[in-house]
């Protein structure tokens, strides 16, 4: 379960693009951040995806990936050209393979070759018709789903919904969110040309005039047990409630919101319909990554947790410099899950109770983020050598913060609250 957004340089304040995502995965499940620097391959190479073998590119761009440590390909992440590209788990009508290219293989391989955003959704779509789309995508337990993207560069954005071969995209105008249900109706740009014919000969649909993509496809059990069409609903209102005031504050705050129902009470019960999902029910996943792109012509700024729940998690400026150690390349797999289990481990702390002053150290993390973002604003862009220090200085802070807090709370009793259910799952 996730949920993705955008808002195009018309809506934002500053005219930049703005990219943001919640990776909702099985809570001890890894996501780590890693980089892949530009490659060139021999001719006729094939490269191993998570289940299957696709041909390789001759070149394959500078990518940055947020992503299971287990998968291939990523939840989300950007390259060299400022494209980004996140996917969505979306339950169809239509068969789940067993094997074939998951949603993440397509994201980085999309990613690889790709420059804009158009050419993403022709590449994806192009992927579909030649592999299936497929394989299990969970961690502990199988999941198999189908997949919606959505797709920015330096100027505009798609969203691209998928269900096995058959497919709807759809221009995004201002703003846009996609979570774990197709959303595309009646009116889209591109499809798959026999999207509504196949659809009227399963009895989906009548017509041509009474087709529906999101109604027609859509396996309805499933997507309403997700909680997505809440959650997609609340991330679309907000956007557009702010249209021309959008800043990356506001998409931290959309990514760490809490359904009501929830609010004050995230460390003991879980909830599918909160943005900021915490695990802990007979069904449902947990926030492990999270992540805002500012998409400039001049310069593309990330702001990464690396961390599961954002509520808690802190946001950390990050550049496609050439510094060695931030973020990980992917050899360095080892690091970048250790990075990831020492802040998994604060936030357990946090279920047990461990940390009796929450507050004082969200107040912490707050101060730290609004001094890194002045550091951010006040920097020339383009400078390389600003960039490492301010990224040396953020990710140092950041540590000493987790370190401190686990240090100073981990002899404290521990005593998880919450339902039977909920302090099974935990455990």
């Amino acid at each position: 379960m996730c949920d993705t957004m955008v808002a195009l340089g018309t809506a934002t304040r500053d005219g930049c693009v703005l990219f943001a995502k919640n990776s909702d995965r099985q809570p001890r499940e890894p996501h780590i951040i890693v980089r892949i620097p530009r490659k060139e391959y021999p001719a006729g190479e094939k490269v191993k995806c998570t289940y299957i073998e696709v041909d390789q590119s001759e070149l394959t761009y500078e990518v940055f990936l947020l992503k299971p440590a287990w998968i291939w390909g990523c939840e989300m992440g950007g390259n060299e050209y400022g494209l980004n590209i996140g996917n969505e788990a979306v339950f169809t009508l239509e068969k789940y393979a067993k094997y074939g290219l998951t949603g993440m293989d397509m994201i980085r391989l999309a990613l690889e070759r790709c420059k804009s955003s158009l050419e993403a959704v022709d590449f994806i779509t192009s992927l579909l018709q030649q592999y299936e789309q497929g394989g299990n995508c969970g961690y502990q337990k199988p999941f198999y789903y189908h997949n919606s993207f959505l797709i920015a560069d330096l100027e505009s954005a798609w969203v691209l919904e998928t269900a096995g071969e058959y497919w709807a995209a759809e221009r995004v105008k201002d703003v846009r969110s996609i979570s774990n249900c197709l959303s595309i109706g009646k009116s889209f740009d591109k499809a798959h040309p026999r999207l509504i014919q196949h659809a009227i000969e399963r009895k989906w649909c009548k017509s041509e005039q009474d087709f529906d993509f999101a109604r027609c496809y859509s396996d309805t059990l499933f997507t309403h047990f997700s909680g997505s069409k809440q959650r997609q609903a609340y991330s679309q209102s907000v956007l557009e409630k702010n249209w021309g005031k959008i800043d990356v504050q506001l998409m931290k705050s959309i990514l760490r919101a809490h359904h009501p129902s929830l609010e004050g009470k995230q460390f003991r019960r879980s909830c599918l319909k909160s943005i900021c999902m915490h695990g802990g029910g007979i069904i449902g996943d947990h926030t492990t990554g999270s992540y805002v792109a500012s998409l400039d012509k001049e310069q593309c700024t990330y702001w990464v947790t690396g961390s599961p729940t954002p509520c808690v998690s802190i946001f950390k400026p990050l550049w496609l410099t050439d510094h060695e150690d931030i973020p990980f390349i992917e050899e360095d797999s080892d690091r970048a899950l250790a990075f990831w289990e020492r802040r998994a481990e604060l936030y357990r702390m946090i279920l047990r109770q461990q940390i009796p002053d929450l507050s004082t150290y969200i107040e912490a993390r707050d101060k730290l983020e609004e001094e890194w973002m002045q550091m951010v604003q006040g920097m020339e862009k383009g400078n390389y050598y600003q960039m490492e220090k301010i990224m040396e200085t953020a990710w140092a802070q950041e540590a000493e913060l987790v370190s401190r807090m686990i240090r100073e709370n981990q002899s404290h009793p521990s005593h998880m609250q919450g339902s039977p259910l909920f302090r099974r799952y935990w455990r």
